[in-house]
């Protein structure tokens, strides 16, 4: 059996597509129950990356959800969710064959890459969710953390009030978030607004930052020229 599975890592290692089912014949302990289920989570993850690649959305794949860590491959050091493949930003595509290539050897999460077609401002949910109630701003993605990924047109940075905000994220050139419907050790990565609600359409970057300044506690506000003066 270890044989077996140390030929799997060398064919890996060599850049042969090794697949759950290969693991499974190789002689590993999953049952047949896990792999039908790990074949339906990669059907379904492909389906979504492929959806988002039709919309030029470059994609990239993220290590696999398995129990409570992530991994993409032996002795991976990192525990949490990470690019599955090395310099993830050069490899970041919206091409048919690569998409195909990735999701059929593993379930791997789905990752997308920003500062191409759009930039992600990421917010805690007192903010974003509130944000979200108040009006539509475009796709909006939320972790099961409470983290609030509001998708907006690339290219602007943060208003100074979300700045000085310590968990507000701008997400630009260079970043990634991951995309519904990955999965996380708290549940998965869902839409709050699925991009086809606004028909793909991204909005106004400064349109939606000033909904989410409006939602800042005044306490949290960086004081302006003009507060002081009143003040």
């Amino acid at each position: 059996m270890q044989l077996a599975k140390n030929a799997l890592w060398q064919k890996r290692t060599n850049g042969v597509p090794v697949t759950d089912l290969h693991v499974f014949l190789a002689g590993s302990d999953m049952s047949v129950t896990d792999l039908w289920q790990r074949s339906v989570q990669r059907t379904l993850l492909r389906r979504a990356a492929q959806r988002y690649a039709d919309r030029g959305w470059r994609v990239v794949p993220g290590a696999a959800l398995k129990h409570d860590r992530y991994v993409c491959g032996p002795l991976c050091p990192t525990v949490a969710c990470h690019p599955a493949v090395d310099r993830w930003e050069a490899a970041a595509s919206y091409e048919s064959a690569d998409v195909h290539d990735w999701w059929s050897r593993s379930a791997f999460s789905v990752l997308l890459a920003t500062g191409y077609t759009f930039d992600v401002i990421e917010v805690p949910a007192r903010i974003g969710a509130a944000a979200a109630r108040s009006a539509i701003l475009g796709p909006v993605a939320v972790a099961p953390t409470g983290r609030w990924m509001f998708l907006v047109e690339p290219g602007d940075c943060l208003r100074p009030e979300l700045s000085a905000q310590l968990d507000v994220v701008l997400h630009g050139q260079g970043s990634w978030i991951p995309a519904p419907p990955t999965r996380t050790p708290g549940g998965r990565i869902r839409w709050e607004v699925h991009p086809a609600v606004t028909a793909w359409q991204l909005p106004n970057p400064y349109a939606v930052q000033k909904v989410l300044v409006s939602f800042l506690c005044p306490a949290n506000r960086p004081a302006t020229f003009s507060s002081r003066l009143a003040a």
